[in-house]
């Protein structure tokens, strides 16, 4: 069995992270009493950004780590990558509520950390040198 520890705690964080943001969210519909959409409510447009930002880019950064860790196993800087993401997007949710550094730094860790892991994993994928491995059989029937 193949344990990505890095990966798994940082998708654990993250997940509750996106919980967080979802209650968020939920609670202020119920104080503005806004059910379905966002009710020209400019807070809750901003959560709801909040929370969309975190599912566009968590997703792919997680896969990237993922990778990474499975090519070259679980490091310091994958654990401080891991916990910069979510660092990060925490910071953008209370940025988005007004707190413009906080939403400046989130973005700058959420970037980084993404670059960071694309480029360790293009260095990496660049170094490997095997053969292409097939599940084809290819020559004469027999």
């Amino acid at each position: 069995m193949i344990i990505l520890p890095v990966t798994l705690c940082t998708a654990g964080a993250a997940a509750v992270v996106n919980f967080w943001l979802a209650l968020r969210i939920s609670r202020l519909r119920l104080a503005e009493k806004v059910f379905i959409g966002d009710g020209g409510d400019d807070r809750l447009v901003r959560r709801m950004r909040a929370q969309l930002n975190f599912a566009e880019y968590v997703p792919l950064i997680l896969v990237l780590l993922a990778l990474v860790e499975l090519a070259g196993g679980p490091s310091i800087w994958l654990w401080g990558v891991g916990f910069a993401l979510i660092l990060g997007r925490v910071l953008h949710a209370f940025g988005m509520d007004g707190w413009g550094l906080g939403r400046r730094i989130g973005i700058a860790l959420t970037l980084l950390t993404m670059l960071g892991l694309a480029g360790y994993g293009i260095y990496i994928g660049s170094q490997y040198r095997e053969a292409p491995v097939t599940v084809f059989k290819v020559g004469p029937k027999g």
